[in-house]
């Protein structure tokens, strides 16, 4: 099965919108001859941002996705500080990051309300990039396969059938995010076909279709060992997607 790959650059909460607007723009010079059918590239910047980089890909008709990084599973309400899908949505919002282990361990969210934000996302139009990793402590006691199982399980547990053949999950495991440390390429591909098999166990025949990224720690140096492995379709890049030059590379490196 041909699944484009996507790389994805979640700039968590840095960068203005000025400083976005300029990123923006050095990554569309670094990228100037990049194939996007080939690969794909989203892009995340903080909420405050989304307005300024939407603006800047439309008028420079850059072909970059616009990604936000978390949102609301309502579409309304009296949720102070929350955004909700139909507000991303119209602001040409592509992909939207749900369960990202900082959402899951700094905000205690749940699998349960991450399966209702992933839906929602869903539901407005947008592709769902649902996050899911072990600790270092669930790895060393040989608990990071039923982890991951139980998080895909719960998290997916209200999309669609429809909803899976678009749909995007981002294996990070939670001790290379930020740390410097990343998973081997084998040990990357194997919790990668894991995913698989078990998304295909979920919703039968739909394991083929799903991208399935690989997030923690990626960088230039590593990113095409990881690329090239068969279960992998593209990258959740977090430090090195606020340098253009670096993202740039491991953009091309999934070519």
């Amino acid at each position: 099965m041909s699944r484009t790959p996507l790389i994805s650059g979640n700039w968590k909460m840095h960068l203005n919108h000025l400083e976005a607007i300029q990123l923006c723009q050095k990554l569309s010079y670094e990228l100037a001859r990049h194939r996007y059918d080939q690969v794909e590239v989203s892009l995340h910047p903080p909420f405050i941002d989304l307005r300024s980089c939407q603006t800047v890909i439309d008028a420079d008709r850059l072909e970059f996705k616009l990604g936000a990084q978390n949102c609301h599973d309502q579409s309304k309400g009296a949720y102070t500080g929350e955004v909700s899908p139909s507000m991303l949505a119209k602001l040409d919002v592509s992909y939207v990051i749900v369960g990202h282990s900082e959402r899951r361990a700094l905000f205690n969210e749940t699998d349960e309300f991450i399966a209702a934000k992933a839906a929602a996302v869903a539901k407005a139009g947008m592709t769902p990039i649902v996050c899911v990793g072990e600790t270092l402590e669930e790895r060393e006691s040989g608990q990071a396969a039923a982890v991951v199982t139980t998080q895909l399980r719960g998290s997916l547990a209200k999309l669609t059938r429809a909803s899976f053949e678009t749909l995007v999950v981002a294996y990070e495991p939670v001790w290379a995010i930020g740390t410097g440390r990343n998973a081997s390429p084998e040990d990357a591909q194997d919790m990668c076909a894991t995913a698989r098999n078990v998304i295909d166990d979920i919703r039968r025949g739909t394991g083929e279709h799903v991208r399935i990224q690989y997030g923690g720690s990626v960088k230039p140096a590593n990113a095409h060992e990881l690329l090239r492995q068969p279960d992998i379709d593209g990258a959740l890049v977090g430090g090195a997607s606020l340098d253009a030059v670096q993202f740039a590379r491991i953009v091309h490196a999934a070519t």
